[in-house]
């Protein structure tokens, strides 16, 4: 046998076998001692609960296919090594290299965008989470007033995943509250670089403009009021609110959406008078919301 086929084939049987070996094994000890939690937890959902197990499987995960993509190229290379002595063994030793070299920077350049993208969205992960923490931080307080407080809503429609940031329940209404928690970046010539203006229609950022936040925060609000008109026969419109944590938002224009500074988020729902719920309706309402948000089996 060529020995660099047969070089390849070690190297793939050996990778093939250590993990089986070592998944094998911890299965094992795990069924052999036959341990079992005291009890089924069913947890509430916290604050950016979506993310913090986004960045948990990223914690676990990610050394690992950091290794895989690190490893790739030098497979690719290899695996090429072994086609070529296999298939073409009188090609010329430069053509070969070059085929080689093409292979191995392919796999290269792509390994490394899948690692750096997913290091980008970890971090963006990281700044999302603390924003929606920091959100639930002040919504807290609410829960002292008699206001029901829930967070990290999953919903699914038509296999379209989502949450819904958090979700306050009181006499005044259903209000669905989402996070945006961004960055700083250079500001445009006459913008104030810590202020976003709303006109009603727009978020006006001081280095660009858009409205797609606004269109999410209502399009969840709406599905929020379709949903518990289903499941619970509540007519109630929810209050889409849009939270900027760190932030200075100024109201030109108000709009659909309500959009504020995490800090005045508990005032912008206490003087909201749009609705009137019952106990009745809140007790109903909150006892389906919370099913749904008790999931949580960590």
């Amino acid at each position: 046998m060529n020995p660099q086929i047969a070089a390849t084939a070690f190297l793939s049987g050996y990778l093939v076998l250590f993990l089986l070996g070592v998944g094998g094994i911890g299965f094992w000890r795990v069924k052999r001692r036959r341990e079992s939690p005291p009890l089924e937890f069913r947890l509430l959902r916290g604050p950016g609960e979506t993310l913090r197990q986004r960045m948990n499987k990223f914690d676990e995960d990610f050394l690992l296919q950091l290794g895989g993509a690190a490893i790739a190229p030098v497979g690719a290379g290899l695996l090429t090594v072994g086609l070529l002595a296999w298939l073409a063994p009188q090609l010329q030793p430069g053509y070969g290299l070059a085929i080689i070299a093409v292979v191995f920077a392919g796999t290269l350049i792509a390994a490394g965008n899948w690692a750096l993208r997913r290091l980008l969205r970890d971090r963006d992960d990281r700044l999302g989470y603390l924003g929606e923490r920091s959100v639930g931080e002040t919504l807290a307080g609410l829960s002292e007033r008699g206001y029901r407080v829930f967070h990290d809503l999953p919903a699914s429609p038509a296999g379209n995943p989502f949450n819904i940031d958090h979700i306050v329940i009181g006499a005044n209404g259903v209000f669905a509250i989402e996070t945006k928690t961004r960055r700083k970046e250079p500001p445009r010539p006459g913008h104030e670089p810590h202020k976003v203006v709303y006109d009603g229609k727009r978020l006006i950022w001081p280095w660009t403009e858009e409205s797609h936040s606004l269109e999410q925060a209502e399009a969840r609000a709406r599905w929020l009021s379709e949903w518990l008109h289903q499941m619970t026969g509540v007519e109630v419109a929810a209050q889409p609110i849009l939270v900027l944590p760190g932030w200075y938002v100024t109201t030109v224009v108000p709009g659909q959406v309500t959009v504020v500074n995490h800090k005045l988020l508990s005032a912008a729902v206490t003087r909201a008078h749009k609705a009137t719920l019952s106990e009745e309706q809140i007790e109903t309402v909150s006892r389906q919301i919370e099913e749904r948000c008790r999931d949580v089996e960590e």
